[in-house]
């Protein structure tokens, strides 16, 4: 495939680098005279393991070349990757003037082109920077419709400085955010022989992972090192004691427990944490990261609250009360500090929960149930049909199996609050909210 890559800093190197490795013919376009020198010449503009090798072999090859045109850049190829820069303003916000002037130049050669062109963005941009600044830019400068007369797709990078070249050949995944599929097929193409998944998904989802991964790997770093300040007050080990937590790939280094949905609880997690929290004040440590784990969970309760005084419903009927699905447990339930909540506002409210049966709960539970909480009681129902069939709004607290089917009987009108997103099939319901879906 032709393919001109604009941008020639990191990413966009790398990406030429090895795209004309594989054997396509690559074009990269930047304004600095002084990389495109370096090009033509066969040498990097960056310092990177491997990239300088490829380079010079590419440009002794014919199959790479550099250009400050970006008009001969598109109308000499088939699909234009732009790797532009993003750099953060002081208050955070992408500075989108590189990606925006370069978008103009495009779609400026699109309007002159007959063939059908794809524009790929491998720059990171914030969810909605393609449909509400990027494309707009390319159907205003050329005159033609997005998706009909040329494509756009959003294709983040995941590759880190001093190990590119392997990562652009190993990647975790290749995500491809499609406007159509037209446009998700022409980057396809460049990617089939690649290792390791490839996900074609809306624009709107490629833009928000890299996003979501650079922020995890930045709360991991943070996590462990807090741990690690830790355990050197106390005269700790931290890296056996991480060593050791790193080995547990069942829930630690895992997908567990990284499905958004509603508050955690139960007798462990709460109690841990706030353990973890007051060790560290013993020790005058600042913990910040630690610290903001009680807080952020209040808030999902309070998120829930808030969506459900919005729906205006005041018969309610709660499916699932104990912390999660398939146990009896009650403590620290974040269901149950949403009831306490809504039997003070006065709505009326019915509960089930087949795990939770008064006659036969014994130990903690029960004194839990009969000290903290007593009047709960008098809420609970055993008949799960009459409970839909009589809320206004019917809130899901688990994922007991039996819920999803429940509610699918709802009478037409009758409200969802899903914390936990009992099903995927309900999420086009005009009637369906999920917490943070």
């Amino acid at each position: 495939m032709k393919i001109s890559v604009f941008g020639l800093g990191y990413v966009g190197t790398v990406a030429a680098a090895c795209l004309a490795d594989d054997g396509h013919t690559v074009v990269g376009v930047d304004p600095n005279e002084g990389k495109l020198a370096l090009v033509a010449d066969g040498k990097a503009p960056l310092v990177e393991p491997g990239v300088g090798d490829l380079i010079e072999q590419a440009v002794n090859e014919g199959r790479l070349t550099a250009t400050a045109s970006a008009c001969d850049a598109v109308m000499n190829s088939e699909l234009s990757i732009v790797c532009v820069g993003t750099p953060a303003r002081e208050n955070g916000q992408p500075y989108l003037d590189f990606l925006q002037t370069v978008c103009t130049e495009i779609g400026s050669a699109i309007g002159n082109k007959e063939d059908f062109h794809t524009v790929v963005i491998r720059s990171t941009i914030l969810p909605g920077t393609m449909h509400e600044e990027l494309i707009p830019i390319l159907e205003a400068s050329s005159n033609k419709k997005a998706g009909q007369d040329f494509g756009v797709a959003h294709n983040p990078e995941f590759l880190r400085e001093g190990t590119a070249v392997f990562d652009y050949r190993n990647p975790p995944k290749t995500v491809i955010g499609e406007m159509n599929e037209r446009s998700g097929d022409a980057v396809y193409e460049i990617y089939q022989d690649i290792s390791g998944p490839v996900l074609r998904v809306p624009i709107e989802v490629a833009e928000m992972v890299k996003f979501a991964d650079n922020t995890w790997h930045a709360v991991k770093v943070c996590f462990a090192n807090e741990i690690g300040n830790i355990c050197k007050s106390a005269g700790i080990d931290s890296h056996a004691v991480m060593d050791i937590f790193c080995q547990d790939t069942k829930l630690n280094l895992s997908p567990y427990y990284l499905k958004p949905g509603f508050a955690f609880g139960g007798s462990c997690l709460p109690k841990d944490v706030r353990a973890l929290n007051y060790r560290a004040r013993s020790l005058d440590l600042r913990l910040p990261l630690m610290e903001s784990i009680m807080p952020s969970n209040a808030e999902q309760v309070e998120r829930a609250l808030r969506i459900i005084l919005r729906s205006e419903c005041k018969r309610i009927g709660i499916l699932g009360f104990s912390f999660k699905a398939n146990t009896d447990d009650l403590r620290e339930s974040p269901i149950v500090e949403i009831i306490e909540r809504l039997l003070g506002k006065g709505f009326d409210l019915q509960l089930y929960d087949k795990n939770v049966n008064l006659a036969r709960l014994t130990g903690s539970n029960k004194e839990f149930i009969n000290s903290q909480i007593p009047h709960i009681s008098a809420l609970m129902v055993d008949d799960l049909e009459s409970l839909v069939a009589d809320s206004e709004l019917i809130i899901v607290g688990n994922q007991s199996e039996e819920f999803a089917c429940a509610v699918e009987k709802k009478k037409p009108g009758t409200k969802v609050l899903d914390l936990v997103r009992i099903s995927e099939e309900y999420d086009q319901w005009t009637d369906y909210d999920g917490i943070c879906w």
